[in-house]
């Protein structure tokens, strides 16, 4: 049995340890128990990170990267043989959202039938789409579409003029060609 003084040495002992793994457990961890991987005398200074095993993908998460991956060579294929019809498209949708310059390039691919069939009706109609937004190509293109004889919503020669007039002058060169000899026949 142990004596009075080696008692009360063993609870000194077992209370210095216990307060000693207290202050090591304070000193391994925060205010919010993260750990303080700071301790020169661990290997690595107590930086050493475990390797996770990924999980590996679901069939799903693999059908769509395969469907993305197929999506993506299509396009390439069909950017690349068939550019006119897509530049055409893309044109078409800008056009749809508001954007002049691709009204006027719309009517363009119409008229000439470049990227889709020819159809004189449907580049008159975006040429005054854009007409009517100010696009100067766009005006001398209706007008002088109508003084060619072509079908337009253009009423007179009266019109015409003036929008040559405006496409001149906003710097269109061959709007101002059209009104010298528009104006040397006498249809001033």
């Amino acid at each position: 049995m142990a004596t009075s003084g080696e008692t009360e040495t063993l609870l000194r002992h077992r209370s210095s340890t216990s307060s000693e793994q207290k202050e090591d457990k304070m000193h391994w961890t925060d205010d919010e128990g993260d750990s303080d991987f700071d301790d020169p005398s661990l290997p690595y200074g107590g930086k050493v990170f475990l390797a996770r095993k990924k999980k590996p993908d679901t069939l799903l998460v693999r059908f769509i990267e395969m469907c993305v991956i197929v999506g993506l060579v299509l396009f390439v294929y069909y950017s690349y043989y068939h550019f006119e019809n897509l530049r055409f498209h893309v044109n078409h949708a800008y056009a749809h959202i508001g954007h002049t310059h691709a009204m006027h390039l719309v009517g363009q691919r119409y008229l000439d039938g470049i990227g889709i069939d020819k159809d004189h009706s449907q580049a008159m109609r975006w040429f005054r789409y854009a007409a009517d937004r100010d696009h100067p190509h766009a005006a001398h293109n209706l007008a002088v579409a109508h003084l060619q004889g072509y079908s337009t919503d253009i009423k007179d020669k009266e019109e015409a003029k003036q929008l040559l007039e405006f496409a001149a002058g906003k710097g269109v060169k061959e709007s101002k060609d059209a009104l010298r000899k528009l104006c040397q026949f006498g249809n001033c």
